[in-house]
């Protein structure tokens, strides 16, 4: 058998965004591309800014002379204290181009992380709901992944978190804004769980990090502001991408950013660096480190995403669905109205309406619904779920 044991298993039990995914291609070719409404991926489809498409034009018009050829393998150093200085500026801390690792993506930072501090048989907690691809890179690195449950509101449960916590425990990922519930983590959730893991730290003689992955950061709603994790604990390291906030997914654009209060930055920032060389990821992509050195401070039109979201909420509330109202990112993730989340995905599906069951992200119960999307999607897919919910005879109302 051409493939292993252990990934032909990973490709049963998981995959669902994938699978819902492929099985729109199939549906639109039987239904026709306008009749099938597909909300299963997060693949934006809004374009990036303006000030992207000016500055690959400038580029291509006027190219800087070896701007292709390999550079160090953490970035090129003016990109690097561009984002080190977009930093300083959002939170008040000195970080300095040091700190900075440019990286194929936030999907290649979080691997390059779990590469570099993980020793075999080492714990990574996450926190379900979450972005289900973190149990694989953990495997990928001989890490154990403790999945935690959250609360209702998904908002992480520190006494479930502390009694996670083993000698054995390495670091901690979090997502906020949150991949699939759009729910944001407030300074007082950080800065409580940063006095946790110092205390069980201590406890313990171990070395907890935080992995905080922030994709969706500018992508927040309702005049908030995002809260910062760097202030609340030391051992703290941040990835990102551009794929959100500039909608550019396919150009694997990111950076890791290792909090300068940590006490061995510059050891962490060397294996960071080291990692991402020795994966194969070598360095990140040239021609993107110098297009969003100039674009650190700009994102697309949120207001556009937050009417989406209105427009979504409003409506499924108003069927009787129950969701937590997002604060950020381009999801919803309501209960399914009946127990088997994946039945009542099939359910959807039937009507032509594709979203991801909770399993796929580590909670059983739910659904997530991606609202990147062109309106008519949105809108067209309306009548799937008013008739789905009708079907399974149950409406659960917003608490």
């Amino acid at each position: 058998m051409p493939v292993s044991d252990k990934v032909r298993g990973f490709m049963e039990q998981g995959g669902w965004i994938r699978r819902m995914f492929e099985a729109g291609i199939t549906l639109k070719a039987q239904h026709g591309e306008d009749n099938v409404f597909d909300l299963s991926l997060g693949n934006p489809v809004v374009e990036p800014p303006e000030e992207f498409r000016r500055e690959l034009r400038r580029l291509a018009e006027n190219p800087i002379k070896g701007m292709h050829r390999y550079m160090p393998n953490n970035g090129y150093l003016e990109t690097r204290q561009a984002v080190a200085d977009g930093l300083k500026a959002e939170t008040g801390i000195p970080f300095s181009a040091g700190n900075i690792v440019m990286t194929c993506g936030a999907a290649a930072a979080i691997n390059v992380v779990l590469k570099t501090i993980l020793n075999p048989g080492e714990e990574v907690i996450l926190l379900s709901p979450y972005f289900v691809e973190y149990g694989y890179y953990v495997d990928n690195h001989s890490g154990v992944a403790v999945v935690v449950g959250t609360g209702e509101d998904f908002q992480p449960d520190m006494a479930a978190i502390e009694a996670a916590i083993t000698p054995k425990t390495r670091a901690i990922i979090i997502n906020s804004p949150n991949n699939p519930s759009g729910v944001i983590y407030s300074a007082d959730c950080l800065r409580t769980l940063g006095e946790l893991l110092n205390r069980k730290q201590r406890e313990h003689g171990s070395e907890i990090f935080i992995i905080s992955d922030e994709p969706y950061r500018r992508i927040i709603y309702d005049g908030l502001s995002y809260p910062q994790v760097f202030p609340h604990y030391e051992n703290t390291i941040v990835v990102n991408s551009h794929a959100k906030d500039l909608a550019l997914p396919g150009e694997r654009i990111g950076y890791m950013a290792v909090n300068p209060a940590y006490p061995h930055r510059e050891e962490l920032s060397n294996g960071l660096t080291f990692c991402n060389r020795t994966l194969g990821f070598v360095n990140a992509p040239a021609l993107m480190q110098h297009i969003v050195r100039a674009l650190q401070g700009v994102s697309v039109d949120i207001a556009e995403y937050q009417q989406k979201r209105d427009f979504l909420y409003t409506r499924l509330t108003g069927m009787g669905y129950s969701v937590v109202k997002p604060q950020g990112a381009f999801y919803l993730f309501p209960k399914s109205p009946i127990e088997d989340d994946a039945a009542f995905v099939d359910t959807l599906q039937e009507r032509l309406v594709l979203t991801v069951p909770g399993r796929g992200f580590g909670m059983p119960g739910y659904f997530r619904i991606s609202y990147c999307l062109e309106d008519r999607v949105l809108e067209g897919a309306m009548g799937g779920f008013a008739r789905a919910i009708e079907q399974v005879g149950k409406s659960l109302h917003y608490h």
